[in-house]
């Protein structure tokens, strides 16, 4: 990544996932537990984020998922992005379900680290991913 796209790297509290000014975002409050280099946050997807009827739609899944592992790696770097991101879809998540999603730093010894995700319901797993995440500082 450029210097010059790494300085465009602002936070500004209007993420979609995360973000507590974004009103039509998801609004997902991340845990972040430095130590273990993991994320963790609780919440509900009401109907406003479906795809088919009753059911979350997958770009939503997918960006929960991407959340979890750039705060997983925030336990450790400020700033990060996502490079790549593989989702698998196990069970459709539905509408109104409490859902827990977790991150974990599995690597950082290199330029770019390693994260992965998961999303449960009930400690059932519903979805997972793997990303590679640039670290634009520590």
């Amino acid at each position: 990544m450029s210097e010059a796209a790494k300085q465009e790297v602002e936070a500004d509290s209007g993420c979609f996932v995360c973000g507590p000014k974004n009103l039509i975002g998801l609004q997902a409050d991340f845990t972040t537990d430095n130590s273990q280099g993991a994320s963790y946050a609780v919440l509900q997807l009401s109907s406003d984020y479906q795809g088919w009827k009753g059911v979350i739609h997958g770009g939503i899944i997918a960006s929960l998922l991407d959340e979890a592992c750039i705060y997983a790696c925030r336990a450790k770097a400020d700033r990060c992005v996502t490079a790549e991101l593989q989702v698998r879809y196990r069970k459709p998540v539905p509408v109104e379900a409490q859902v827990v999603v977790t991150g974990r730093l599995e690597d950082c010894s290199r330029k770019v680290w390693q994260a992965s995700a998961q999303l449960k319901i009930d400690d059932s797993l519903y979805a997972e991913a793997t990303a590679k995440v640039f670290v634009l500082d520590r």
